[in-house]
Parts: C-alpha cells; sequence; structure tokens
C-alpha cells in the first residue's frame, strides 16, 4: 500500500510521536497500511484482509493513539517539515436515510 518512499518519509514522523511501549511494535509499517486502508475503504475493522495482520492490533494502535492525541502532534510535524500530504478528509459523522 505505501510505497518505500511513503515509508521512508512517515515512518520518523510515527516513530516521534508514537506512544512509548514496553517493546515497540515490528509491525508498524503493517499497522499503519491497516489504518490506511480502513480508512480509504470505509470498511470495519473486522473486514481487514489478512495481510494486515490482526485487526484488533490495528483498531487498537489507531484508538490508542486518537486517546493520547498522536495525530495531532504528528499533523503538527508535517505541517512545521512542509510534508506535502494527498488531500485527506476523515469524517465521523453518519447520516441514516429512510
Amino acid at each position: 500500500m505505501l510505497s518505500d518512499e511513503q515509508w521512508a518519509e512517515l515512518e520518523p514522523l510515527i516513530e516521534a510521536c508514537r506512544p512509548h511501549a514496553k517493546v515497540p511494535s515490528p509491525h508498524m509499517r503493517r499497522t499503519v497500511e491497516a489504518i490506511l486502508w480502513r480508512h480509504q475503504n470505509g470498511a470495519k475493522w473486522r473486514s481487514l484482509p489478512t495481510e494486515f495482520g490482526l485487526w484488533w492490533m490495528a483498531a487498537q494502535s489507531f484508538i490508542r493513539g486518537a486517546r493520547l492525541g498522536v495525530r495531532e502532534r504528528r499533523l503538527a510535524l508535517v505541517q512545521e517539515r512542509n510534508i506535502r500530504l494527498g488531500m485527506v478528509l476523515l469524517d465521523g459523522t453518519k447520516i441514516r436515510a429512510h
């Protein structure tokens, strides 16, 4: 999903902002790709393809990062370094139709 060039640009930002754990995740790229896949497809966490590993690990990383303000810190770093990212819009709004 992510090219090696994209990962080389994102990895330092992820490492700078990720919550510190006793043991760093050896699958951080796979987890980031799982989160990106889920948001691009609008799928539920349980629908992640098996190539992204266990769905609950990606979900747990995303939720924990949201609680700890990781996305906000990462966005600030991206803006400081003038890194060009694609246009992304995440909206949690639900609209029910009949």
